[in-house]
Formats: C-alpha cells, structure tokens, sequence
C-alpha cells in the first residue's frame, strides 16, 4: 500500500551536519479539529484517506512511513540581539513531499514536544495559537501573498502550562522550506564556510535552479532573495499585516511569511501599531518593518560574503553595493502595490507622492486601513460618501481626492475590487474565535475560516466579518504562544 504522504528527505539526505534527528512526543489522545482538504489536494496528497489518519499521524502518535523526523538547526537575531543557538525548540521536519506541480514542500509539525533544542522549553503548543497560524496563513494564502500554511491541527488531549491549564495541540506546517536567515547565520557564527556553502547551493537548487549556472551563483542567490523579500514586505504593507517578531530566525529564504505569534492586521492606520506584547520600543511596529527587511539582509549578507568572492575587499564592497540598493528596490514593490491598490493609469513620477498623501490624510483621522481602501471603489465612481465616513476630519482627504481621480485608470472599478480587500481576519473576531476554540467551540473559528477565505467576496451574509472592532475592545496584544 502506498504511503498516505509519500516523503523524499532531501534535506536530511544533502545537508548531514545541519540537524539533530528526533521524535515527536506521543499525545495521550489526539483528536482532529482542523483539517485542510485543498493544501493537500495541493500537494498531490489523498485528502480523504489522510484526514482519516491525521489524528495519528500528523500528531506524533505514529509517524507516517518513510518520514525522518529531524530538527533544524539555526540561529538568529532577536530584537536585535544575536543568539548563537535556537533552532527548532518545539518543531520536527518529517520530510518532504513533491506536488503535482513539481515543488517541492516541507511537511513540519509544531508543538510535537521536547528536542535538543528546546531549551529548558516543553516542546509543546497549545491550541488557540495553533489556529491562529491557521487564520493567518489561509487569509495571506487567500490575498495572493506568499506563505506557509497548515495542513492540519489535531489536538494532543495533554495540558499545555501557559500561565494557566490550556488545552495542547500540533500545528502541521506547509512551507517551501525553512530556511531561514537564522540557518545560514548558525554555521557563520561558527566559521564553518563549509556548511555555509553546501547551504548555499542547497537552496539554488530548491528554490532558485535559475541560479545554477550564473557566472556569480552566490551573489545571484543574495539578489533574488532581496527580490523576493521586498515584495513579500511591500505586499504585508499593502493588506496592513503587521507581523510582530521579524527576527533573522524567521525571514526565509524562498520569500514566504512565517511564524505568526505576535501578528495581526492594522485596523485604524497609525505607522507606529504594535500587536507584539513584547516589542516595547516598536522595533517590529508597522512602519519599521522596511526598514528591518532592510537589516536582516545585511545579516544574510554578513554570512554569505565569504562566498561573494576570493578577495575579501572586494566581497565586501560587492555586498555593499547590493545592500544600498535595497531600500529603492524595496521602494519598487511598495509603489507598484500602492499603485494597483489605487487603480493608477500607466506609471509616473509623482505616484509614490500621490500614494503617501493618501496615508497622510488616514494618519490621526481613525481611518480603517483595510475599509478605506475598500471604499475607493465607490470613491472612484463618485460616490465618496462611506469613504468620508471613515475620517474624522475628511478635509486632507478631500483635498486629495481630485489629484487620484485624474490618474485613475479606465477600468479602475474593476481594478479596485481587485486589488482591496473586505475581509480580513479582524483582531476582535479572531480573539472570540480562538477563545471559543480553546472552550470546546469550533463554530466561530469555522465561520471566520470560511470568511477570510473569500477575502473580496461582497456577500452580504459575510458583511460582520468587514466590520473593525467594536468599541470597547481596546488596544489589541498578541503573544508568542510559547
């Protein structure tokens, strides 16, 4: 019988040195409470027959055949500070599978329990985080901005300690890989050049094959990822994801988001927003996060730049050089986001200008970032009545209103639709759904699921779903999880 996810451990196999081999804790009665049906149709998996097994396999209790359960090595930057050793503290890559497609994906669970590199941690995760990866990686998934995403939750039936007696579970991961800036920054740290390198090539062959026979393949290989990573960061800014912890451990290499604990979406438009409980001086606020794109590159570049070239001057001044140009590539993408999101005609010089002055007007006015933008649609036809609304004082954006509609493409109706979202998963929804998760009920995560899941629809039966937070809800915190 053939395997129910049929592995190739290509990162074990390739990269002896980079990983502890482990095992997944047992749970003392695991239980299915989510299960993704089209990631693994995706995958080229059969969803049916997997989901009858998941409680087992995609838990611990039994490893499915043919994974090799390992956990990855990395380091990493956090807040700033560098940390010789984190690597997976409560993660266990149990291999790899091959889509339809011909990608290659990592099939991970989370919060599986104790490994090397847990320290003096449980391992373990409980259940509201879980689904919180969940409604974040299928509402980035759902507005076209790469991500992992979640294959399955099963719940552990085990307590997790977490201040309180909280119910346990196991996240399965979906992720083109996770390598990580941290990853390369482990062997560096170390001066093993030797690791670094077989990493290097490692991931052109995974995620840049392009790459392989550039005259340059490590410079080329930094290139793309400032390519790949500035316009995941400009399409953050673009929905308003805010994703809290942007640490060197959690930038990938292959330009998708990762690790949503202290994250969420940006209601009323303010650059400083913080969700992290953590951050207290808004080093991941909203605004900063270009800028940290930005210094988590120098980080990779720090850790690469022995592969540049022979002569170390030259090496540095080549990853110099690339390093400048990062914010005015960066600055690319966010014009081009901000550009479709306003439904501009062709390209010119003053867009960006036009684009910040939009923001200015939001700035201070209570203006709900995900609505404002929403509202265009009617703004553009003429009708700028519920875009108004969403100002306390309309007069900046009045003033602004006749500069965009002269730039407007023809078909911008139908661009804007296009472009802005309703739906996203609303801080004040997303609490009530994991709170009554964790109580037992799964009906409100299920509704708001399925909600975020049709970011553009305009079905009025989804319209609670669009609404910001009510008064009364106060400022938003979010929390690691661990």
């Amino acid at each position: 019988m053939p395997s129910l996810i049929p592995f190739d451990n290509s990162y074990a196999r390739d990269l002896p040195g980079t990983y502890l081999p482990v095992q997944p804790a047992a749970p003392t009665s695991p239980a299915l409470v989510f299960f993704n049906d089209g990631l693994a149709g995706d995958l080229g998996l059969a969803a049916g027959a997997l989901r009858d097994s998941a409680a087992e396999l995609l838990s611990g209790a039994r490893l499915p055949d043919g994974a090799e359960p390992i956990a990855q090595a990395y380091a990493g930057h956090q807040f700033g500070g560098f940390s010789a050793q984190l690597g997976d503290g409560r993660a266990i890559l149990l291999g790899e599978v091959t889509t339809p497609a011909g990608t290659r994906r990592d099939i991970q669970l989370k919060g599986s329990g104790r490994t090397p590199f847990s320290r003096g941690g449980d391992g373990k995760a409980a259940l509201g985080p879980m689904l919180r990866e969940v409604l974040v990686g299928e509402s980035l998934h759902a507005l076209g901005i790469p991500t992992t995403r979640a294959l399955a939750v099963v719940a552990t039936g085990d307590p997790v300690w977490r201040e309180t007696d909280l119910p346990g579970a196991v996240l399965t991961r979906v992720a083109a890989s996770h390598i990580r800036v941290g990853t390369f920054q482990f062997f560096a740290a170390r001066q093993d050049q030797a690791r670094v390198r077989a990493l290097a090539d490692y991931t052109i062959a995974r995620h840049y094959p392009e790459l392989a026979d550039d005259p340059a393949p490590y410079l080329a290989l930094f290139d793309a990822v400032i390519g790949a990573q500035a316009r995941l960061i400009a399409a953050w800014m673009g929905v308003g994801f805010i994703h809290g912890v942007m640490n060197t451990d959690n930038m990938t290499l292959s330009g998708e988001s990762i690790d949503f604990g202290p994250c969420a979406f940006m209601e009323s438009y303010a650059p400083g927003t913080v969700f992290s409980s953590i951050d207290h001086t808004g080093r991941y606020a909203y605004a900063n996060q270009p800028l940290i794109l930005g210094w988590n590159l120098a980080r990779l570049a720090e850790a690469l730049v022995p592969l540049f070239d022979a002569d170390q001057d030259r090496a540095v001044d080549l990853a110099n050089a690339r390093l400048e140009g990062i914010a005015s590539r960066y600055h690319q993408e966010w014009v081009a986001v901000m550009a479709q999101k306003l439904a501009l005609s062709g390209a010119e010089d003053g867009d960006a200008a036009l684009a910040e002055a939009f923001l200015a007007a939001m700035e201070g006015q209570g203006a709900d970032w995900t609505r404002s933008f929403f509202c265009l649609t009617d703004a553009a036809a003429g009708d700028a009545q519920a875009l108004r609304a969403q100002f306390d004082d309309p007069a900046a954006l009045d003033d602004w209103l006749p500069r965009w509609r002269a730039r407007l493409a023809a078909d911008a109706p139908a661009r804007l639709r296009a472009a802005n979202p309703r739906i996203i998963p609303r801080n004040h929804e997303v609490e009530a759904a994991l709170t009554a998760a964790t109580e037992g009920n799964l009906a409100p995560f299920e509704a708001l699921l399925a909600a975020i899941r049709q970011p553009y629809s305009n079905d009025p039966a989804l319209e609670r779903f669009s609404l910001p937070a009510p008064q009364g809800f106060g400022r938003y915190v979010t929390y690691c999880g661990t």
